[in-house]
């Protein structure tokens, strides 16, 4: 690299930044190359924007095709380079993911800036988003969440230090701007503002009209499980007072709502413990209950995937342990409790952890994630009624898109569905929104494996399917099938010309013929099917009455049973009256007998008495003396 271009360079980057002077004292002693490597890393993780404010003071861009600079390269070589505005400065930005190793990910060439989400015109292909305003510091483990058109980006973890800052990104201008929220006090009487702790691991949940930040790692490792509240109309943070005995605290876990609840699972608390435990959070009540499923739950994760389908089954997929990742897949049904393990089918994911999903439909996207040696390229989706894994698409190199702790949410566009993803560490920390429009559910049916599915998986598909009239099921699923016939059949009606119309009306008749003759079938199956469910109400309720007779059989038993208790008790204090009489009449004969002793023996001692008095010649004393 030429001297004084280099020189000139950093002159020029310096004195844009005054305040990072000092790492670039850092630098004198070092190799050039080496020391411009380094020096663009500090701005990178310091200052996410500072490439467009140094580019507004740059006549011409400076390419050295000799320099790679790692994951933030000054310029991608062999790239479409366009200029786009940020901060009211121009600068030149490509239109390729860029990749380790020289490889790239090429996107379409398309105005991104003028139109923003509108020109995102490629299927099932991630394409890097250029982005106005503020961009906020690359991140992982932060959470995310998506409101009216907008993308809120809260908290997360950068060069191990835990953020508190809020982001939004304005999905339909493309633009970045840093929400400066305030803190509400804790009461008109004790005006002291509550402590909103920055954190990492959190979740992002949108509530009414509110932002609910649930739990996440933080530098107290005695705080105790948080939920916090950012009212979205005023601006403001809060913590919501919960009753009953809430989770530990704890950060990597999974928090799915369902209806008005909040399911929370594993996670690994403030000592490093990994945890299984299913806690759910009342939101009207803001009550908490901790759940003791049934069944074998999945072993001790965090940095998971959870997911609830129809209302009524939570999946689990993924996470990792402090040894090993995982990519087994767990369902809880929340009408029993009971947690199963269903076989998995299709392409089945490489085990990961600090991915992040989200829900299209029945079918359930995964991107990101690693396991502590490389992160996953793929993204995936499960088709959430048949548990049919495929492949939507791959990336290549060290990219923010295989990265760890990203963020994934949901957008539209034109009534037409958009995942948004955002940040992750892949050694690297990303601040960069990716953005793919996922194809129509029949190409992602198309790629699902064919074939008989395992008892295990059709047990599933039918629970997670509800049960609805069967006739009026079977006349919609007719309609498909006569409209799938027609479709096959139109093919050959322009391919063989030569076929009169009578013949493909012919064959359109007997179709329907077979079809009707299936369809009166299915009806008559119906019917008996309604007249056994007929009975078998009858016979419900007539065990119904039967229980309710031996119910009020029980129930004069028990009524009966309490009298006898009664009486028995009543016997038992006269028995006891009984014995107490025994003993004072027993007292009394005693007593009684030894006065007739003494009696005895007075009348004895007189009678002697006299007859010696008698003998030595003494008159006896009058009775008075005796």
């Amino acid at each position: 690299m030429d001297s004084h271009l280099y020189v000139g360079w950093i002159f020029l980057v310096v004195s844009t930044f005054g305040g990072i002077v000092a790492c670039w004292k850092q630098l004198g002693n070092m190799v050039s190359a080496e020391a411009m490597r380094l020096f663009v890393k500090i701005l990178e993780e310091e200052e996410p924007g500072w490439y467009s404010r140094a580019s507004n003071s740059v006549l011409e861009p400076v390419t050295d095709v000799q320099m790679n600079v790692g994951h933030v390269p000054l310029l991608q070589h062999n790239a479409i380079v366009e200029p786009i505005i940020e901060n009211r400065n121009s600068f030149a930005e490509t239109k390729t993911i860029s990749a380790e190793n020289g490889g790239l990910i090429e996107t379409q060439d398309i105005d991104v800036v003028s139109e923003g989400l509108g020109s995102v015109v490629v299927y099932d292909q991630w394409t890097s988003l250029p982005i106005t305003g503020q961009r906020p510091k690359g991140r992982y483990e932060h959470a995310a969440a998506v409101v009216e058109d907008k993308m809120y980006i809260y908290g997360g973890n950068h060069n191990g230090r835990y953020l508190s800052d809020l982001h939004v990104l304005d999905l339909r201008s493309c633009t970045w701007s840093k929400i400066e929220a305030k803190v509400e006090s804790k009461s008109v009487e004790t005006p002291s503002p509550i402590n909103i702790t920055p954190s990492a691991g959190h979740s992002l949940i949108p509530w009414e009209n509110k932002l609910l930040s649930i739990a996440g790692h933080t530098k107290d490792p005695s705080e105790t499980f948080q939920v916090k509240a950012f009212d979205l109309q005023i601006g403001t943070w809060s913590m919501l007072n919960t009753y009953g005995k809430p989770p530990v605290s704890r950060g990597g876990q999974s928090v799915t709502l369902v209806g008005t609840t909040l399911v929370i699972f594993g996670g690994e608390d403030a000592k490093q413990t990994l945890l299984n435990d299913l806690h759910i959070l009342d939101l009207e009540t803001l009550t908490w209950d901790e759940i003791d499923a049934v069944g074998v739950p999945p072993s001790p994760r965090s940095g998971h995937a959870a997911v609830v389908h129809a209302e009524r089954y939570l999946l689990i997929f993924g996470g990792g342990s402090h040894a090993t990742c995982f990519n087994d897949l767990h369902v809880l049904d929340l009408q029993t409790m009971e947690w199963s393990r269903p076989t998995q089918q299709g392409e089945i994911p490489v085990p990961r952890a600090g991915h992040a999903g989200v829900t299209v439909g029945e079918n359930w996207f995964i991107v990101g994630g690693g396991d502590n040696k490389s992160g996953a390229s793929e993204t995936v989706v499960l088709n959430m009624s048949t548990l049919a894994w495929s492949v939507v698409t791959s990336v290549e190199g060290r990219v923010p898109l295989a990265s760890e702790g990203l963020s994934l949410v949901l957008g539209s566009l034109n009534g037409e569905d958009i995942l948004i993803s955002f940040g992750g560490y892949n050694g690297h920390y990303n601040s960069e929104v990716n953005v793919l429009k996922p194809s129509h559910k029949s190409t992602l049916q198309s790629k699902i494996m064919e074939g008989p599915l395992p008892d295990s998986v059709s047990a599933v598909h039918n629970a997670t399917n509800p049960t609805r009239d069967l006739e009026s099921e079977f006349e919609v699923g007719q309609e498909g099938k006569i409209r799938e016939t027609a479709i096959d059949n139109f093919e050959p009606m322009k391919s063989k010309g030569g076929e009169t119309s009578e013949h493909i009306l012919a064959m359109l008749k007997a179709e329907k013929e077979e079809l009707e003759s299936s369809f009166n079938n299915e009806k008559l199956l119906s019917l008996q099917l309604k007249q056994e469910l007929a009975d078998a109400e009858a016979r419900n309720t007539d065990l119904y009455k039967e229980l309710q007779s031996v119910r009020g059989q029980l129930a004069s038993e028990q009524s009966r049973c309490f009298k006898l208790e009664v009486d028995v008790a009543e016997l038992r204090q006269k028995l006891q009256t009984m014995e107490t009489l025994q003993r004072e009449l027993e007292l009394l004969q005693r007593q009684k007998a030894t006065s007739e002793q003494v009696a005895i023996n007075a009348k004895q001692r007189q009678g002697s008495g006299g007859v010696w008095g008698w003998l030595a010649g003494s008159t006896p004393q009058n009775a008075d003396d005796a």
